[in-house]
């Protein structure tokens, strides 16, 4: 389907572009902080989707991967990763396929309610389980200082067929800091959170063997994470507009861009179109609470980690982006997305390149 390329001027728009030299300093960055703060690495693919990606986090030290999906989990266990935890509260319908990984590899479940408990138990396998608890994003878990947290856990411990594995949490609310100093605090929020509720379980007679949490943001602050066993960030892979714009990381270090085309340009009234919509940036809104929000970044092709002065992606429908600024038709822009989770996902595989040469192709197992 697609010729041999040597350089991405060759390529077809658009196209998803990955800086293998990037990429590289970005996991040994992370590898490096995780080593430094006494906390074990266990990146969520769900960023990259990615085996040679995965297969460059292990090889850096990375204590298993996190999934988000069964289909995930099966892509990197058929590629040889044998310690996997799906980061997603159960789904009722398809504990058969669950069973058959935790049947084949270390595989870690997770759960926050007393219904999940009772399916894990009458599937006779034995499960590693996370009890998931909601340590201030507000989305799935128990709420931490509940009974219902104590009582869980002191079930899964209980039962016979599971292993606690401990407790588990997700600081997304740190993608919504306005600050570096209240990233960190959110970082400092969830060890506190998990450490205190690991204490009440233990003072009941139950052991929690771990505890896991992070995200990307919180690991680009966090200071101590005493008591936490390990970090899950994903992002930080690739990084990209948010995460610039929280601070995380600098321009120069996302590593994910979309190659795009100029397809249209009228100078009355100031706008350009590219053949990058939705279905190559995603339609995540970034950091709309923070300065300088739109649907992307274009960078600047003659200043290496720069924004494009004057040209900014305001808008998207399913295949146009539309930009502030005048371009010319035929030229050809970079540009950085909100969310490079979502925009890996519109996307079948990287064009792998060092500067301007492709080097290789790499799929992107993006299926459910």
């Amino acid at each position: 389907m697609f010729p041999a390329m040597n350089s991405i001027h060759d390529l077809p728009t658009p196209a998803l572009l990955l800086d293998l030299d990037i990429l590289e300093a970005n996991l040994r960055g992370m590898a490096d902080r995780c080593r430094d703060l006494g906390v074990r690495l266990r990146p969520h693919v769900k960023t990259h989707k990615c085996v040679e990606i995965g297969l460059g986090q292990r090889e850096l030290g990375a204590a298993g991967i996190t999934v988000s999906t069964l289909f995930e989990a099966r892509v990197f266990a058929d590629a040889g990763f044998e310690d996997i935890t799906w980061a997603f509260p159960i789904v009722h319908s398809r504990v058969t396929e669950a069973v058959e990984l935790a049947e084949r590899i270390r595989f870690g479940v997770t759960i926050d309610s007393p219904e999940a408990v009772d399916l894990l138990q009458s599937t006779g396998t034995r499960f590693r389980v996370w009890l998931k608890v909601d340590a201030g994003y507000g989305r799935a878990g128990v709420t931490i200082d509940t009974d219902e947290a104590l009582q869980l856990a002191d079930r899964i411990a209980a039962a016979p067929e599971l292993e606690f594995a401990g407790l588990l949490s997700h600081s997304g609310n740190a993608y919504h800091a306005t600050s570096p100093a209240q990233v960190e605090r959110i970082a400092h929020e969830e060890r506190d959170a998990l450490s205190a509720l690991a204490e009440r379980i233990r003072a009941r007679g139950t052991e929690v063997p771990g505890l896991s949490g992070g995200s990307t943001p919180s690991m680009s602050r966090a200071r101590d994470l005493s008591g936490m066993t390990e970090v899950r960030p994903g992002n930080y892979a690739l990084y990209d507009w948010t995460q610039v714009a929280l601070q995380s990381c600098s321009l120069d270090q996302c590593a994910a861009t979309i190659l795009a085309s100029i397809v249209s340009s009228h100078s009355d009234s100031r706008r350009s179109v590219v053949d990058a919509g939705a279905l190559a940036l995603s339609a995540d809104p970034g950091p709309a609470h923070l300065p300088g929000a739109g649907m992307g970044v274009l960078l600047d092709p003659d200043r290496p980690g720069h924004i494009l002065q004057n040209a900014r992606m305001r808008t998207l429908s399913q295949e146009h982006g539309i930009v502030d600024g005048t371009l010319p038709v035929g030229d050809r822009v970079r540009i950085v997305p909100n969310h490079s989770c979502l925009a890996v996902a519109c996307f079948d595989a990287f064009f792998v390149t060092r500067g301007e040469e492709v080097l290789d192709r790499w799929t992107i197992h993006r299926g459910r």
